[in-house]
């Protein structure tokens, strides 16, 4: 099986290319848009703002590429919030395959920004094929100051308000806190995502 983890610059492209090799999976790490569209997986990792990630998208050629991919394609953090139509960050235009804003995360008291640390999801649709072999009680490793709204979400958390942490659209999934850095639960969900 071929995947493109797509090289958006962000910090967290190396540690997704081990994941996905410790799941004996061999991955290219690529702004090419034949090898992009070729692939039978794509990964859409992201860690900074909004805005920069997608001027670094646009000036590759990829916001088009992405846009038409008909593969299984999995968002990673940052990349569950480029999916959407538009961000706060940075008012930043988006990709716009999931409808919605990314707003700023609203910390309740006594809790910080960015959302940083170990947190459990509930899945609103436990039927969804990321969740296969899931059981709701682990825990997932999150980094993030901006939130995606429920609407489309198949799993959500809570950090002062309830936010998107699984959404699915047709064959584009993501999620906001980071598989890579989840142990194995994560390591679950990167399976699952490869075995779609």
């Amino acid at each position: 099986m071929t995947i493109a983890v797509i090289n958006s610059g962000g910090a967290n492209l190396g540690s997704v290319v081990h994941a996905l090799n410790r799941l004996g999976a061999e991955s290219l790490l690529t702004r090419d848009a034949d090898e992009i569209r070729a692939a039978e997986r794509v990964i859409l990792p992201g860690v900074g703002a909004a805005a920069w990630a997608m001027n670094a998208l646009r000036e590759a050629g990829l916001v088009e590429v992405v846009r038409g991919l008909d593969q299984p394609v999995l968002g990673i953090c940052l990349g569950l919030q480029l999916f959407f139509e538009r961000s706060e960050e940075g008012d930043a235009e988006c990709l716009g395959l999931i409808p919605g804003t990314v707003e700023q995360l609203r910390a309740g008291p006594g809790q910080r920004l960015p959302h940083m640390g170990w947190n459990q999801l509930a899945w609103t649709d436990p039927d969804d094929p990321l969740a296969r072999g899931l059981s709701g009680d682990e825990w997932f490793y999150f980094v993030h100051s901006f939130a995606a709204p429920v609407d489309h979400a198949v799993a959500t958390c809570e950090h002062g308000m309830r936010f998107a942490a699984v959404v699915r659209r047709g064959n584009f999934a993501a999620c906001q806190f980071h598989p890579e850095k989840s142990a194995a639960a994560g390591a679950r969900v990167l399976a699952n995502f490869l075995d779609l």
